[in-house]
């Protein structure tokens, strides 16, 4: 954006990435390069699977500019839209609370210049590491535009119309140039890498593939429309009605072939499946995958295409999709060939408004679109980390008792006094030590957990029991932290693991008291409105709302260096999830800062 009386400066050559501090220094430069171009390649993957996962123009460019901010960690991402008579607007923003935001902001006086049109539609990218610097050559109304909103450096590509899958039926554009994908940095001025403008290059490019396929969309849904209106009208004969039902046969079958060669350039498997399971359309990736041909799979059920064992799997997911709910889960699915891949599955219900029919029923679900990803290479990576992750530990839990046991002897003198400052010391290193085979358990038994070799031993248990055990066990440390515990339990039966419920409830209690002050107190209750909910209540500190969903995961902490002093080693919520989701149950937290936060965990109540 400029006014319209600035001159574009002159380009600047962007400068090479230097090593940063996420790569070891022992590490060769091939392997640095290796681990960048691969860093990169997964960032560019995840945010175009985002991308094509949806089909509103206004979400794919709302989740490149999230996705953005938070990859390049940049105060604002914003996508500048130019308008055939020069002038411009920011169409979507995604902006961090403490700077102001530029989308909805109206600029009277705000002109795109031709020249720069002509620079940025050459493939022109500006890298300005510091929008002050004399040496950056920005036009001086430019600087001043920019400072009032804290901007210290940005990073500028152009989005080009994609005439390669321009809709036929339009008209080309009179400007090769669409927009702009620009990133700010308001904090302080910042030196932009060669891998951050490639993605930004690779992004922009997947814009312009959207605009296109987002335009051919909107011309299939108004040839349809077109058509429709045609047959609602002409109803005085027989003959006039068979001749606008071919005329709009030709049409969807040109819409189809339309849509197929967006969809087989795709590689993923892309399908509609109506509400009898039988597919409808497929994309090329079926045939290729079942080593069938498309023409076999039209019209196939699902559990002839894919098998009984494969299909049991589904139905479940299938049940939900065609009950108009969206579905997102995981499987594994065995090819022609044998082999046998992991995949990640979308269901998008596909709902009808019938205005003609009764209230109850007006909306039917007349089937559901199907989007299912290859992750095998993703799963393998895990089963490798997780693997790793158990010799470690498995390695370094005989060591770190010995350690601890030696250290606490030691602590006792037994083997002779050491001087105050002795003493200190050998407390930090019993403390540290303590907190090293704390983690190591706990990664062993999320590994054993995960890994499918722990079997609940699941009987007919107490509530009450449960949380009296529960409570037991952490009242020590509570009175050491100064909390009060109150348990208000109810008389409820379950079909569960005792032994692992417990851990739960304790994993729970201990973070509560961890994470409040002396004096304050911690609730744990349960009830049964439909299945049996256990809650942990605390008067903390409270968590953010983004950090809400993530905290469940591993390693994942509210303050690290918070966690670090009070000994958390961040896998015990994840032990928790882990363990309620064995028992059918789900887990969540509801949270607010400087109020506190309840834990929230159901199971099934057991029916005699």
């Amino acid at each position: 954006m400029t006014s319209k009386h600035s001159k574009p400066p002159k380009r600047k050559s962007g400068s090479r990435r230097q090593t940063t501090a996420e790569i070891p220094a022992m590490l060769t430069p091939p392997t640095v390069q290796l681990q960048r171009e691969r860093h990169r390649v997964e960032l560019f993957a995840e945010i175009t699977l985002k991308i094509r996962q949806s089909l509103q123009l206004k979400e794919i460019l709302r989740t490149i500019v999230t996705e953005v901010q938070q990859v390049l960690q940049a105060d604002r991402v914003l996508i500048y839209q130019v308008l055939p008579d020069g002038t411009g607007t920011p169409i979507s923003e995604a902006v961090l609370p403490e700077y102001p935001a530029i989308l909805g902001m109206e600029f009277p006086e705000e002109v795109f210049p031709l020249d720069y049109q002509q620079l940025y539609a050459k493939g022109r990218v500006r890298a300005i590491s510091d929008v002050s610097d004399p040496t950056a050559e920005v036009a001086d109304c430019l600087v001043e535009f920019v400072e009032q909103f804290g901007v210290k450096a940005k990073l500028i590509v152009p989005i080009l119309h994609s005439l390669s899958v321009h809709p036929p039926r339009s008209n080309p554009p009179k400007n090769a140039i669409w927009g702009l994908l620009i990133a700010h940095q308001c904090d302080r001025p910042r030196k932009w890498v060669d891998f951050e403008l490639e993605l930004m290059q690779q992004l922009a490019d997947q814009i312009s593939i959207a605009l296109a396929q987002g335009e051919l969309w909107g011309q299939l849904e108004e040839v349809v429309a077109e058509r429709t209106a045609e047959l609602q009208a002409v109803n005085s004969s027989l003959q006039q009605e068979i001749n606008d039902r071919k005329q709009v046969e030709i049409a969807l079958r040109q819409s189809e072939e339309q849509l197929r060669l967006i969809t087989n350039a795709l590689p993923v498997l892309i399908a509609y499946v109506d509400d009898q399971e039988c597919y409808q359309f497929n994309n090329q990736a079926y045939a290729n995958w079942l080593g069938q041909p498309l023409s076999s799979i039209h019209g196939s059920q699902m559990r002839q295409v894919w098998g009984e064992d494969c299909y049991r799997r589904m139905q479940p997911h299938i049940n939900t999709a065609l009950a108009g709910k969206v579905v997102t889960y995981e499987n594994e699915i065995i090819l022609q060939d044998g082999s046998t891949r992991s995949v990640s599955i979308n269901y998008i219900p596909h709902i009808d408004n019938d205005d003609a029919a009764p209230q109850p029923i007006r909306e039917r679900v007349s089937g559901f679109f199907a989007l299912t990803s290859d992750i095998s290479d993703r799963k393998a990576i895990e089963r490798m980390k997780d693997e790793f992750i158990s010799v470690v530990s498995h390695e370094l839990r005989t060591p770190l008792t010995s350690l601890h046991s030696a250290l606490k002897i030691l602590a006792t003198g037994r083997l002779g006094t050491l001087p105050k400052d002795g003493q200190q010391l050998l407390s930090i290193a019993d403390d540290n030590t303590e907190r090293l085979v704390r983690l190591v358990n706990s990664v062993l038994d999320l590994q054993r957990i995960e890994s499918g070799a722990v079997t609940m031993e699941k009987q007919v248990c107490n509530a009450t029991d449960l949380m009296i055990q529960a409570v037991d066990a952490m009242q020590a440390m509570a009175q050491q932290h100064g909390i009060t515990l109150v348990n208000q339990h109810l008389d409820l039966k379950l079909w569960v693991d005792a032994d692992y419920i417990v851990q739960a409830l304790t994993n729970l209690i201990s973070n509560a008291i961890k994470f409040s002050a002396p004096g304050k107190t911690v609730w744990l209750t349960v009830s049964a409105p439909l299945d049996v909910l256990f809650q942990v209540r605390d008067e903390g500190q409270g968590i953010p709302d983004n950090k809400l969903e993530s905290i469940f995961e591993r390693f994942q902490q509210v303050d690290s260096s918070d966690s670090r002093k009070k000994g958390g080693t961040g896998l015990g919520l994840t032990i928790c999830r882990k363990i309620i989701e064995q028992h059918e149950g789900k887990i969540w937290v509801d949270s607010s800062l400087g109020v506190g936060s309840i834990f929230s965990f159901t199971l099934p109540l057991y029916e005699s």
